[in-house]
């Protein structure tokens, strides 16, 4: 495995991270896109390289595993079924509110609220029934 493909891998899954971490959904989109580019490259550098698998062609020792490149072909698809239900996703959110920004969560907010406030922790009464 070179080190320039492992600096690609590295690259991929941190800018996928950065972007599956916003709150608009083609950015989350393109998140997911690059982790799952990221984790097939991943996959192909950690098979071990040899001559193509096909039957009388080549030493059986000397030949590739195959399943790398089944996993990455499943990958794909999985990636794509994804893609697809996300961009449905953005598009009706578009549709329906004219962005495709993912808003805060009403409980999430007054979980905040009460956090900010220092209202929703019982560790306080614990300390002073002890």
């Amino acid at each position: 495995m070179s080190v320039s493909l492992l600096l690609a891998v590295g690259v991929l899954f941190a800018a996928g991270t950065v972007l599956l971490l916003e709150r608009t959904l083609t950015r989350v989109l393109l998140g997911v896109m690059l982790l799952g580019n990221g984790a097939n490259l991943l996959v192909l550098a950690a098979a071990r390289p040899g001559a193509p698998p096909i039957v009388g062609a080549a030493d059986p020792a000397e030949m590739t595993d195959p399943l790398p490149q089944a996993m990455i072909l499943t990958a794909i698809v999985i990636t794509l079924g994804m893609t697809a239900f996300l961009l449905a996703l953005a598009y009706r959110s578009w549709l329906l509110t004219g962005h495709d920004e993912v808003q805060d969560d009403a409980e999430d907010r007054r979980v905040r609220e009460l956090a900010d406030r220092d209202e929703g922790s019982d560790a306080e009464a614990l300390e002073a029934a002890r």
